[in-house]
């Protein structure tokens, strides 16, 4: 396992986050604890959760689970109910009750929502760094223009900055390449990223044509069957190119993520330690820019836009700002 600085906050981390949206969902408390274990055999000190997996369950087993190896260990969870001053101070101390921790390395906020108010959000966030219960705080799925006016106001007024954007990126989802990324490098903003696997799509889990598998995310997740039907060729030639390189599609698909120099950690879930055990192999695989290249090739994902000259790619650069 390899070690990154995580963005400016000063502190290194784990490549892999560890993701437990699946502890008490598909998996109950003791394959959670073989997960966790099998995450920190591996060199794994990054774990992410939130009060919204299963209402709280999630945490509760964390927190029992975490008691005896906390030490050493970079944990980040989220705010739950709204984003208003009351749900942030609320939402932490609910989260803390059920973790058994006094303080959480990073606290986000989960969702940006209409009407949001960012200059009492940012005073939030920083009271609860005040009040030692986050050391760090950051967001998720924040546009990069909302990323930035938020930690203007902090700058303006001395608040806890923004560490971290925490965003879906993978081989289907390439919508972070629009401005956000760029920004990550520029800034310094840690970047880690959900659904490297696309729910499984990316992992061999589904084909095209196929029943889906009992007991899978394909059975009740509507875009799983949406995304097979339309990127079932590119997802055939993908797990071909993996299969060349004796690659499990798992491995390939988080080295392509991996392969961006904006992304920190990709956020990787599973339902056992076996599955996660193969899985931690996948960062041990490096893609030269050529292999790059061909993978992002098999996929007709980029963003599209109408333009008459450089401005599209002057927002996917992620060399500009030297």
């Amino acid at each position: 396992m390899r070690y990154v600085q995580f963005g400016k906050a000063g502190e290194t981390v784990s490549e892999m986050c560890l993701g437990t949206m699946m502890f008490g969902q598909r998996c109950d408390e003791a394959e959670s604890d073989r997960i966790l274990a099998t995450a920190i055999d591996g060199g794994v000190t990054f774990v992410d959760t939130a009060a919204m997996y299963g209402e709280g369950v999630t945490e509760e087993i964390l927190g029992r689970i975490l008691k005896r190896r906390r030490d050493g260990l970079f944990v980040a969870t989220k705010v739950h109910k709204g984003v208003d001053a009351r749900s942030i101070l609320e939402s932490i101390d609910e989260s803390l009750a059920r973790l058994r921790l006094d303080f959480v390395d990073l606290y986000l906020v989960h969702w940006p929502r209409a009407g949001m108010r960012p200059e009492e959000i940012m005073r939030a966030l920083d009271q609860v760094v005040g009040q030692g219960k986050a050391r760090y705080v950051g967001c998720c799925n924040y546009p990069a223009w909302l990323y930035a006016h938020s930690n203007a106001i902090a700058a303006r007024n001395g608040y806890a900055p923004l560490v971290c954007n925490q965003i879906p990126y993978n081989l289907i989802e390439r919508g972070a390449e629009v401005e956000i990324l760029p920004q990550a490098v520029a800034e310094r903003v840690a970047i880690t990223t959900y659904r490297p696997l696309v729910l499984g799509i990316l992992a061999g889990k589904y084909e095209l044509g196929a029943p889906m598998p009992a007991d899978s995310r394909g059975q009740t997740d509507a875009r799983i069957p949406a995304w097979l039907d339309k990127y079932g060729e590119s997802i055939r030639r993908f797990n071909r190119f993996a299969a060349d390189r004796g690659l499990h599609p798992a491995q390939l698909a988080i080295a392509w993520v991996r392969h961006s120099p904006a992304v920190t950690a990709p956020i990787v879930g599973a339902s056992s330690a076996a599955q996660l055990q193969a899985t931690i192999a996948a960062f041990d695989v490096d893609l030269t820019a050529e292999e790059y290249a061909e993978v992002t090739g098999l996929f007709d994902t980029a963003v599209k836009e109408e333009a008459g000259g450089k401005f599209p790619e002057l927002r996917r650069t992620l060399d500009l700002v030297g």
